[in-house]
């Protein structure tokens, strides 16, 4: 197993666990959380949350409000410290569900802690996924 592979892990398992702290922790002190790349009503600028506050607060903002997180990944290219995923984030939230099809990406140090999580995804077509549950 990789370092990248044990940290996309380690980050899907505290998302599913509903573990804020287990996830911060798995990031670098400068990590980088990109979700979706580019601007975004989560990220109006689009350079990503930088640092452990920055990414914090996208736990609380984005994460902590939903329902529930599925993660759904039909190939894996794993690069040693580089990973990408394809597939898709199936996410509940307030009686709706949104299905996130995209490339979901990690990136760890040496230490294995996640230096970036990228996912690319596009906003406007996850958001005409939306269907009642």
């Amino acid at each position: 197993m990789s370092l990248a592979d044990e940290a996309g892990k380690r980050s899907r398992a505290a998302v599913e666990a509903r573990d804020k702290q287990a996830w911060v922790d798995n990031f670098a002190d400068d990590g980088v959380v990109q979700d979706p790349v580019g601007p975004s009503p989560f990220d109006p600028v689009g350079k990503g949350h930088r640092g452990k506050q920055a990414i914090a607060a996208f736990w609380d903002n984005i994460i902590a409000p939903t329902e529930n997180l599925d993660f759904i990944f039909d190939a894996t290219y794993d690069c040693g410290t580089h990973q990408a995923n394809v597939g898709r984030i199936v996410t509940t939230m307030n009686g709706y569900q949104m299905t996130a099809e995209g490339v979901f990406t990690y990136e760890a140090n040496d230490e294995g802690k996640l230096v970036v999580l990228r996912a690319y995804w596009e906003f406007d077509k996850v958001a005409g996924t939306a269907k009642k549950v």
